[in-house]
């Protein structure tokens, strides 16, 4: 079990991420408010704060998570490889894990070497697509779910 510890989105491609404390999820829209919620594999990122950590310690800086442009960020949750097909669960929502969320080369643009750090054990996230709608909030419990 982990604990939800952030929530953040962009209105369009390219603009900077906004933090929030509380969000809607849906199958229809992904995060509301978030450019690139439409229905798909790659609907909802999911960042994993131990692992973003290594990744900035690869780097060394101390770097804010949402320079990885991902939707939540969770503690207590490692992911891998092994968790493709289970559902992470907040409260209502699920979301079924379908992939890895590759890192890109945008992400040398907000630090150099942040690609490379990202890329070993699954550091840059996973995408999940929704399942079933939930309003998430931070400091919610999240669980990984055999799928």
């Amino acid at each position: 079990m982990g604990t939800l510890t952030g929530i953040a989105l962009r209105d369009k491609t390219r603009s900077p991420m906004r933090t929030l404390e509380r969000v809607e999820i849906t199958a229809e829209a992904g995060v509301d408010g978030d450019y690139r919620g439409k229905p798909g594999r790659r609907q909802v990122t999911v960042l994993s704060d131990s692992q973003w950590k290594e990744a900035c310690d690869a780097v060394e800086a101390n770097l804010p998570w949402t320079y990885r442009r991902a939707n939540l960020l969770v503690t207590g949750i490692n992911f891998s490889s092994e968790m493709v097909g289970n559902t992470i669960a907040i409260g209502g929502l699920r979301m079924k894990i379908t992939g890895e969320t590759d890192p890109c080369p945008r992400m040398d643009q907000q630090h150099e070497g942040l690609t490379q750090a990202l890329t070993p054990d699954w550091r840059g996230g996973v995408c999940c697509q929704v399942l079933q709608d939930g309003e998430v909030g931070i400091g919610d419990v999240v669980e990984i779910v055999d799928g």
